[in-house]
């Protein structure tokens, strides 16, 4: 039975655990996913820009003997008046095995999955979610460390916006992460909205005995620039440099960074214990085991 795949939310921790091991088994053994996706139509249709998460489930999807249609959202029937329950409706009859849907509305993967029996592949909603990205980080960090039990995890940044943290926030919760945040008081949600979760005092706090640190774009697509004096404040207040990178700590970043504000260049380029290239990579691996737990 086809399976949606519409957030960190609503899979059980044995779902999570499958997905990151069904996608370390691919990145070690290329046979185990040949030809998976033989004869399957995939439907990507992308509401926002997107550079990695975009071209990771196409790739995935080939690997695995996929075909993939992009519905250019620019050029499509909404553009012309149609309404998102008419252009689902009709792809659907059209009969895909898949949708792979980002939108910058909160809720929309899971609105569209109410008018379809096609499984629903949240690639990103709003300021809601990105399952995608938390399979690929879990991934990421079980390699480097060993496990992603108990792990001590700051996410550093664009709190208030991220996607990120709404899949985090899950994860932590299954895996018992020792989870704070930090960042300008204006990208931080209130304390009251947010339970068992510390918000550090200062960027050394925030460094100090963590396994993980993952820094956050500032979103200035959402408006996060009118929440700060300017870019060069956050990098000499927020920003990791050689001068304040923890060294027994790893760095991670959902991408794409803004260089020099988030993440000096230099460290960026230099330093081992920054994982984002092999973030990057792990997408495939994850998207590829997506694909596998919502249509084998």
């Amino acid at each position: 039975m086809p399976k949606e795949f519409l957030g960190i939310k609503y899979l059980t921790k044995n779902d999570v655990e499958t997905l990151i091991n069904k996608a370390i088994q691919y990145k070690q053994n290329k046979e185990a996913y040949k030809d998976k996706l033989k004869e399957k139509n995939i439907i990507t249709i992308f509401f926002e820009n997107s550079t990695r998460t975009r071209t990771s489930f196409e790739i995935a999807a080939k690997k695995m003997g996929a075909e993939v249609i992009n519905v250019d959202y620019e050029k499509s029937s909404i553009k012309k008046g149609e309404t998102d329950f008419d252009t689902i409706q009709n792809l659907s009859v059209m009969h895909p095995d898949a949708f792979v849907v980002r939108h910058f509305e909160s809720g929309y993967p899971y609105f569209l999955s109410k008018f379809t029996n096609i499984p629903i592949i949240n690639a990103g909603d709003g300021t809601n979610e990105h399952p995608s990205q938390a399979i690929l980080d879990l991934i990421t960090m079980k390699e480097a460390k060993g496990n992603i039990e108990n792990l001590n995890v700051c996410i550093i940044g664009d709190i208030i916006n991220s996607r990120v943290v709404g899949s985090h926030l899950e994860a932590a919760k299954m895996f018992n992460w020792n989870l704070s945040f930090y960042g300008p008081k204006t990208m931080l949600p209130k304390q009251e909205w947010i339970k068992n979760i510390k918000i550090e005092k200062n960027l050394e706090k925030a460094l100090t005995d963590k396994d993980f640190i993952i820094l956050l774009r500032i979103q200035l697509e959402r408006n996060s620039g009118q929440n700060m004096p300017s870019l060069g404040e956050y990098a000499k207040f927020f920003g990791i440099n050689d001068n304040n990178i923890p060294k027994d700590t790893y760095i991670m970043h959902p991408g794409p960074v803004n260089r020099n504000v988030e993440l000096s260049s230099k460290t960026m380029d230099e330093n081992d214990n920054i994982l984002i290239a092999t973030q990057v990579e792990n997408g495939v691996f994850a998207r590829m085991a997506i694909y596998d737990f919502c249509l084998n």
